[in-house]
C-alpha cells in the first residue's frame, strides 16, 4: 500500500528510510535477540543508541562543549512549568514574548508554576490583535517593541507558532529579538534542526522530538552548563536539569524506543547532507507553496505577514468555510493528509518538516493550482 503524503503538525511525518531501520531490526536488535525495546537502558546495546543519538544532536547543531544535551519527557507542556520553577528565584520575574497560542500557553503555565517558587512571569511583549477567541497573530515581534526588565532571569520566546503560522528568523540572515546580556530560553518544538542555529545566541533550547526529529514522548533541551548549575536545587530531584545532565539523561528509565528513533532519523538527517540540505529543501518547499498562494489572491489568503511567514507550517484560508471543508476531503481522496487548520483558528495548515518532501509538496501544489482553477 503506498504512503500517505502527510502534512500533520505532530506527531509528524517520519523519514521512509528511519522506519524502514526500525522494522528492519525491530524483532533482533544488534543480533542480540531481543527488540530495542526490551533491552535494559543500563545495557551496552541500549547505551550505544543512547550515546550516538546525543552526538549526532551535537555534530549536526555544532552543539558548544559548554552545553548539555539532554532527554526529558513530558513535552513541551511541562517544560513551560519546569523552566520557571527552576530558574527564576524567588522575588525575582522572566519576561515572556507572546506571538502566538503556545506562546500564551508558556505564560499562562509559567505564571502559575513561578507563583510556587514566590516568583513571577511579566509579559514583555504580546504583537496578538484582539482579544479572546478572536485574537489573531500575524507576525513576530521586534526587538524594539520587546520591553525588558532589566533584572529579569530570563527572556522566553517560541521560535515558530505551529498553530498560527509565525516563525522567526526564516529570512537569511534575520535575528531573534536582541536580549542583551540576560539568558535566551527557546521553544523550538516546531522547527528544530530546519536549518542550523547558533546554539550559542541561547541559555536553553527545547523542543519536542515529534514535529522534525522522531516520535512523541522525547523532549530534547540544549542547556549551557553554568545555566543548569544555577537552577534551583530544592526541587524534586527529577524535576532537577542538573540531575538529568548529571546522569546522561539516565537518571531514570527513559523512552528508549523513541530515542532509538531519534537515532534512525538524525543518522538520515546526516547521510542526506546534514542541516544545510535540510534548509535548502525546506526553503524550496515554502517558495513552492507561498508562491501558489500568491499567485492566486483572490482564492487563497495567507494571514501571515511576509517577514514572518514559517517555514514549517504553512496557513492559509479559503473563500469560505465549505470551500475548506471540501479541499480537504478532495486532498485526503488523493492521499494528501493532516491539512485541516487547528480547530482554533480554522483554515488549512500545511507542515512541510524535514520528512516531507519537495515532491509530497509539489503534488499538493499542483492539487492547489487545480482546485483554484475549477473553484474560484
Amino acid at each position: 500500500m503506498p504512503r500517505a503524503i502527510n502534512f500533520n503538525a505532530g506527531p509528524a511525518s517520519l523519514p521512509l528510510p528511519a522506519l524502514e531501520r526500525a522494522q528492519a531490526e525491530l524483532i533482533d536488535f544488534a543480533a542480540s535477540g531481543m527488540s530495542v525495546m526490551e533491552h535494559s537502558h543500563r545495557g551496552k546495546e541500549y547505551e550505544a543508541v543512547h550515546g550516538e543519538a546525543l552526538s549526532l544532536v551535537r555534530e549536526l547543531l555544532e552543539v558548544p562543549a559548554d552545553y548539555d544535551v539532554l532527554f526529558m519527557q513530558g513535552g513541551a507542556t511541562q517544560q513551560f512549568a519546569t523552566i520557571p520553577l527552576s530558574f527564576i528565584p524567588t522575588g525575582k520575574s522572566a519576561d515572556y514574548v507572546v506571538n502566538g497560542a503556545w506562546g500564551e500557553k508558556a505564560v499562562s503555565e509559567g505564571k502559575l508554576a513561578a507563583a510556587l517558587v514566590g516568583a513571577k512571569v511579566r509579559v514583555a511583549a504580546d504583537v496578538g490583535e484582539g482579544e479572546g477567541k478572536a485574537k489573531k497573530y500575524r507576525r513576530v515581534a521586534t526587538s524594539g517593541e520587546v520591553n525588558l526588565a532589566s533584572d529579569a532571569a530570563y527572556v522566553h520566546l517560541t521560535s515558530n507558532e505551529t498553530i498560527h503560522g509565525v516563525q522567526y528568523a526564516t529570512e537569511p540572515g534575520a535575528r531573534f529579538p536582541v536580549t542583551g546580556d540576560l539568558p535566551l530560553v527557546c521553544d523550538m518544538s516546531s522547527d528544530f534542526m530546519w536549518k542550523k542555529v547558533d546554539v550559542s545566541r541561547f541559555s536553553l533550547i527545547y523542543a519536542g522530538a515529534q514535529k522534525n526529529i522522531g516520535p512523541s514522548g522525547v523532549v530534547v533541551v540544549i542547556a549551557r552548563k553554568d545555566f543548569v548549575a544555577a537552577g534551583r536545587k530544592e526541587l524534586p530531584t527529577i524535576f532537577q536539569y542538573r540531575v538529568v545532565a548529571e546522569n546522561n539523561s539516565l537518571y531514570n528509565t527513559p523512552p528508549t524506543f523513541g530515542i532509538y528513533l531519534i537515532r534512525n532519523v538524525l543518522s538520515w538527517v546526516k547521510s542526506e547532507g546534514g542541516l544545510p540540505e535540510m534548509e535548502r529543501r525546506n526553503r524550496e518547499k515554502a517558495r513552492l507553496l507561498y508562491g501558489v498562494i500568491d499567485a492566486h489572491p483572490g482564492f487563497y489568503a495567507c494571514p501571515v505577514e511576509a517577514k514572518s511567514r514559517s517555514v514549517m507550517n504553512i496557513v492559509f484560508r479559503l473563500p469560505t468555510e465549505a470551500l475548506e471543508e471540501k479541499f480537504v476531503a478532495e486532498a485526503k481522496k488523493a492521499r494528501m493528509i493532516g491539512l485541516k487548520g487547528h480547530r482554533s483558528v480554522g483554515g488549512i495548515r500545511v507542515s512541510s518538516y524535514n520528512a516531507v518532501s519537495v515532491e509530497w509538496v509539489t503534488t499538493l501544489v499542483d492539487f492547489m493550482t487545480r482546485f483554484a482553477k475549477e473553484n474560484g
